[in-house]
């Protein structure tokens, strides 16, 4: 197992110690989004996820940067993780490559974080990730299958692109169609762990998915997603429970 390099956020380090936990901001008007903003600082959330793609507003370079700075007044030392999740990995945003390069590049900017599907179609990953690195910005390299598991070797491999392609963190999120899914996502896991030294987060979905949503100190996955209000993702386990399953495990 290699020692893994913690990415370090204001007062949070991913990749050691006990699991990270992020809370998502599912919200569609900027006013449910500051109220979500204010009961994620409130909560025992480490850090917060803006899934932009459920804002109804254009996520053009100015609304992106000025929601962004009025969410980091509300969170104050809570970092900020930016996402715009497409309708091919489970999201709504349905705008163009250029249009997605331009609202996370702007993001990149100013929050903590910024999430990049890295298997997007027209999408030059290793130069996008470079030029976010360029202005400062720290990448989670994400890709989300709901069809269903692929092989172990199949999602180590995807997580070994993420990391050639210069992401800071490497996350895959994957929907079992029965137990033994569940068990292929946690052995890829286990055997990532020997592939890198970044931070890995994984995560099976759905109901049958929750056991790896608690088992990251076990098997290396580095931050997991609870819910606060609305799940972002189906099989999150509320916010309470869940820091309290690790607590206990940890």
């Amino acid at each position: 197992m290699k020692a893994v390099q913690e990415v370090r956020i204001k007062d949070v380090s991913i990749g050691t110690g006990i699991p990270k936990i992020c809370v998502p901001i599912v919200a569609d008007t900027k006013e449910r989004i500051l109220a979500e903003a204010k009961k994620a600082w409130e909560s025992v959330a480490d850090l917060v996820e803006w899934r932009a793609d459920l804002w109804k507003e254009n996520l053009t370079e100015e609304t992106v940067v000025e929601m962004i700075k009025e969410l980091k007044k509300v969170l104050k030392n809570k970092p900020l993780l930016f996402t715009i999740r497409t309708r091919a990995e489970g999201g709504e945003f349905e705008g163009n490559t250029e249009q997605y390069q331009q609202a996370v590049l702007a993001a990149a900017k100013v929050s903590d974080l910024v999430d990049v599907e890295v298997f997007r179609k027209e999408l030059d990953t290793l130069d996008f990730i470079g030029r976010i690195h360029e202005i400062g910005g720290k990448v989670v390299g994400s890709n989300h299958d709901f069809d269903g598991t692929p092989k172990k070797e199949e999602i180590v491999k995807r997580l070994k692109y993420m990391d050639e392609q210069g992401a800071d963190i490497l996350k895959i999120a994957v929907m079992p169609q029965n137990k033994r899914d569940v068990l292929t996502l946690l052995g890829a896991t286990e055997q990532m762990e020997t592939e890198t030294r970044k931070p890995i987060v994984t995560m099976s979905m759905g109901q049958m998915g929750k056991l790896s949503r608690i088992s990251g100190q076990t098997f290396s996955s580095a931050i997991t997603f609870g819910s606060l209000t609305k799940a972002s993702a189906p099989g999150q386990i509320k916010l309470e429970d869940l820091k309290k399953i690790l607590e206990v495990l940890g």
